[in-house]
């Protein structure tokens, strides 16, 4: 198992103490998503959580933040799951230590998504924390507050999201609990995953919004105050979604460095928003219990789509089961004075399509 991926945990099981069985886990820089399923971690304290021992240095100076970095986990499983439920890989989650398997340590494109949205989900519990008063050493972004247009009629106001604090504490809590831990072999593995947790931060950033409030007589918005604010998480995982699909196949060129594999584009430098992965994804249609594929055998699929969730690709060709599925609920409701409410029970029946 390769300590620069293993110790995720999933969100909806209990934590497990499980050092012992993969001792090299115990620096990896992902442990920090066991935090989702312990509870209240402020209670537990620092020394108890699933962290590295750097982040427990960390943790320890910032208990504060524990909250945000529970929320930051919780943010990243859930939009990774949102993103590809429709798909053949459906960011599925494993009972057992490393929750997301194969996917997790393969430095496939899915292995980019994983450490882009998980790095931008920390940034994005943390800054809204920021603005939201629940921290001493962070608030809003003041850089703009006295400029603007006056000639256009608006100025920089209001409270800002300050996200180069939400973006400084993502960087040290995951970077520095790899720093110096990869073993030999595993260089290309840990610049990967690196750019694409930068490329998730990044992504926080390229998706920020300017919101303005009218001020004026009557509502005439003779003057506007704005200000910078996250988009929802929901968008920054959207715009992350589109960098996977255009995302760059790497190969190494020396020691915590990379290229692109394409010899025809290899004078075209990486951009920071770009994912990057270095091995070809399988194509996830059949089980593969050693790398923990579970394939799309009893997935639902739409007939009728053309797209990845309907039943031609997302069944890999080898067709579908049709079930007819009973559906009751209430239906035609009426308030009846006085006072309660009357509803007809309607009962539809409805096709099901899974894949073979």
């Amino acid at each position: 198992m390769d300590k620069t991926g293993c110790g995720i945990h999933a969100i909806y099981h209990l934590f497990i103490i499980w050092l012992s069985v993969c001792p090299l886990c115990s620096q990896g820089s992902w442990m920090w998503l066991g935090i989702t399923s312990v509870g209240v971690p402020e209670k537990l304290g620092c020394a108890h959580l699933p962290l590295s021992h750097k982040q427990k240095e960390l943790c320890a100076r910032k208990p504060h933040l524990l909250p945000s970095v529970k929320e930051g986990a919780r943010l990243g499983i859930t939009e990774c799951q949102t993103q590809f439920k429709h798909e053949r890989w459906n960011c599925s989650t494993r009972r057992d230590p490393n929750v997301f398997g194969y996917e997790l340590t393969s430095g496939t494109k899915e292995t980019a998504f994983i450490y882009s949205v998980m790095a931008a989900g920390l940034v994005h519990a943390v800054t809204r924390s920021c603005s939201a008063g629940n921290m001493t050493e962070c608030s809003c972004d003041t850089s703009l507050l006295g400029s603007g247009s006056p000639t256009e009629g608006w100025h920089w106001g209001g409270c800002s999201d300050d996200i180069a604090f939400g973006t400084l504490f993502s960087r040290r809590f995951i970077e520095n609990a790899v720093k110096n831990t990869s073993a030999r072999g595993e260089d290309a593995l840990l610049t990967m995953n690196q750019h694409n947790s930068e490329a998730g931060r990044q992504a926080v950033a390229k998706t920020m919004l300017t919101d303005c409030r009218c001020h004026g007589v009557s509502g005439s918005c003779a003057v506007k105050t704005c200000w910078r604010t996250m988009a929802a998480f929901e968008r920054v995982g959207a715009y992350l979604k589109e960098r996977y699909e255009t995302s760059v196949q790497v190969v190494e060129r020396s020691k915590r460095k990379v290229r692109r594999k394409d010899k025809d584009q290899r004078h075209m430098p990486i951009a920071k928003e770009e994912l990057i992965f270095l091995n070809k994804s399988p194509n996830y249609c059949l089980e593969d219990r050693r790398l923990g594929v579970t394939g799309t055998r009893g997935r639902r699929c739409n007939r009728t789509s053309v797209g990845p969730d309907g039943c031609n690709l997302l069944c890999c060709g080898r067709g579908y089961n049709t079930h007819v599925v009973r559906h009751v609920e209430r239906c035609e409701c009426k308030f009846v004075w006085c006072c309660y409410v009357r509803c007809r029970r309607c009962e539809t029946m409805n096709d099901m399509h899974t894949c073979k």
